[in-house]
């Protein structure tokens, strides 16, 4: 385990520190609110603002199974364009296809177990107990609670060598698409910090922002990681600079987030050391973490990448790999190498691996 120097707490210190602050913004925005208007609820979450009321059975629809739809349609037509480069075969195939399916059949009980169970027994007369909040607070409080944390889930699992392993799944992929943005290990999956985080608030009361925010950051993270470079005419044409600038510092884009996917840093375009933001792009800027080039990288994955089994992949530590050198096979250590101190953010450990056996 690499030991963090002065510096590096002093500077994780002051991010979680920024963290909280950003945390309570949406909770000082509400309760000003209220003293500005006398404590007077005006309007509860439990009904959309009329102008969006409309939108409702469209979000519905799309939670329940636009999205899956949205992601299949969108590969087909990455693979009619061949994007992929026909790297899409033998393991590859099978690691995306089992990441995508399973989850969706083992993942539904877990949270139910949570939301129906764990949340009643745990905090048994809170239930709904924000329903006063207005539509406009319970989005705000559940989009920043939601994506800040992922942002330091995503974070940690990159900088904590024994949690990279369960997040190098997602990052093996030789290529960017919807083939693979559900590639991941399930047991990275299933500890996802943010959904319990969202369920809790949802179990209080919070349900419909907490739909809204679920369908609005699924479009922009499946954007973000699609072969598809949506986000080029806005670089390309000048008149839509000003917008670029704008986006690319907000939310996450091809650019921003293609980079995160690199196989190298040292093209100036590769950021495998950051641009770990999910919906809001913002984090990596408040935080430095953020690397903004409007280019794409050349090639994705890991060079030491050796192809490991589907099982290995989607469940270690309880399936190892056999592949000779693998970082998932056992008696071997996956050790980040640590980048120069000017570059690596808080002089903190990154994903280029070096297996060691032990």
């Amino acid at each position: 385990m690499a030991i963090i120097d002065h510096n590096s707490r002093g500077r994780l210190t002051r991010d979680l520190s920024i963290s909280f602050l950003i945390y309570s913004l949406p909770v000082v925005a509400i309760f000003l609110y209220f003293k500005l208007t006398n404590g007077v609820v005006a309007e509860s979450h439990l009904t959309l603002p009329s102008f969006l009321e409309f939108t409702k059975p469209a979000f519905e629809n799309i939670r329940t199974w636009g999205l899956t739809a949205f992601m299949l349609i969108l590969g087909t037509i990455e693979f009619i364009a061949g994007l992929y480069d026909d790297e899409w075969t033998g393991e590859e195939r099978k690691v995306d296809i089992v990441c995508f399916l399973a989850p969706k059949l083992l993942l539904p009980p877990v949270i139910a177990f949570f939301s129906l169970t764990a949340l009643p027994y745990l905090i048994p007369n809170l239930a709904n107990s924000l329903s006063w909040v207005p539509f406009w607070g319970g989005f705000f409080l559940i989009a920043i609670a939601d994506d800040l944390t992922q942002y330091w889930y995503h974070r940690l699992h990159h900088q904590v060598p024994f949690l990279w392993r369960f997040h190098r799944t997602h990052h093996s992929a030789p290529y960017m698409g919807m083939a693979m943005a559900s590639r991941q290990n399930f047991i990275y999956t299933v500890f996802f910090s943010q959904i319990y985080l969202t369920a809790t608030l949802t179990y209080l009361g919070l349900g419909l922002p907490a739909l809204f925010v679920l369908v609005i950051k699924s479009f922009i993270t499946l954007g973000a990681h699609s072969s598809i470079k949506w986000d080029k005419p806005f670089y390309k044409y000048r008149i839509l600079h000003p917008i670029a600038w704008v986006l690319e510092r907000l939310i996450s884009t091809p650019a921003t987030h293609h980079a995160h996917h690199a196989d190298t840093s040292g093209d100036g375009v590769g950021h495998f050391k950051g641009n770990f933001g999910n919906m809001f792009f913002i984090w990596d800027v408040i935080f430095g973490t953020a690397l903004i080039t409007r280019k794409y990288p050349k090639s994705y994955g890991m060079k030491s990448y050796k192809q490991e089994e589907w099982y290995a992949q989607f469940l270690w530590p309880i399936f190892k790999s056999k592949k000779e050198g693998s970082a998932l096979a056992e008696g071997v250590l996956a050790v980040p190498v640590r980048a120069k101190a000017e570059t690596v953010l808080a002089s903190a450990p990154i994903y280029q691996e070096e297996p060691v056996q032990v």
